[in-house]
């Protein structure tokens, strides 16, 4: 049984999908990463938990159509210096067996003891008005096959009314992102007429040959980008035009 095709149309007043190379300083893609893709199809419907062998599929994005040509606007943000401290140390916090230890953005000498504020201002560059048509497949992890047409069925079901577990979001949380599931018989907005070699673009940053659990490690990924007619073609995550790290090498 092969999986079909779902597409949601996303739009929102500002994205930032930040190059990695760019370091402090964030430079957004002109186009949707993989996955940032694949995070607004799972806020609205995804089968998350601690335990890998109760999931039940990921996400493969198979296409980002452009239907508004990309412009950046430039931008000054409010980003704090800390980190936040490991999954483990939360938990605790949320037991109640350890005292929580917020990050303190503005907080003045008397309670930091320190002159140094614990944010930053950074230049951004973004997109502004923004709106994307993205394609997606559910893959359900071995032993969840059987269980395709209702997962599609299920996601289907949410997104025609608009729910979601979290707000989708265009890179960053400040930018939400809305959306619409676009139905099988709907033609839809043709594509901007936009040409662009992006060169290596983020694939994702997670092993997604296997389930996944909160506390997996990193595991970058890069593929060559190019968008033709507005549309960007996404290549399947276990084939050789997806770069992967091993060994903490490309």
């Amino acid at each position: 049984m092969n999986p079909k095709d779902q597409a949601l149309e996303v739009w929102g007043d500002f994205a930032c999908f930040s190059r990695p190379e760019m370091k402090v300083e964030r430079f957004s893609y002109p186009i949707p990463t993989p996955s940032a893709a694949r995070g607004i199809f799972d806020s609205i419907f995804s089968k998350p938990g601690r335990d890998p062998t109760k999931h039940q599929f990921r996400w493969q994005v198979t296409k980002i159509e452009v239907l508004k040509e990309p412009r950046f606007i430039a931008l000054r943000r409010n980003e704090v210096k800390e980190k936040l401290p490991s999954p483990r140390t939360i938990a605790q916090w949320m037991s109640g067996s350890a005292e929580p230890q917020p990050i303190l953005a503005d907080a003045d000498k008397s309670i930091t003891g320190s002159d140094q504020k614990g944010r930053t201002q950074r230049q951004t560059m973004a997109l502004v008005d923004v709106r994307f048509r993205i394609h997606a497949e559910v893959r359900p992890w071995p032993g969840w096959e059987d269980h395709l047409q209702a997962l599609e069925a299920q996601f289907r079901q949410r997104a025609s009314r608009g729910k979601c577990f979290q707000q989708p979001y265009l890179g960053c949380r400040e930018f939400p992102a809305y959306f619409r599931l676009i139905e099988p018989h709907e033609d839809g907005q043709a594509p901007a007429d936009w040409n662009a070699d992006l060169g290596l673009m983020l694939y994702d940053v997670f092993d997604l040959s296997q389930p996944g659990t909160p506390d997996s490690s990193p595991c970058i990924s890069l593929f060559h980008a190019r968008a033709e007619g507005g549309v960007l073609e996404i290549p399947e995550y276990e084939s050789e035009a997806v770069y992967k790290a091993v060994g903490g090498e490309l």
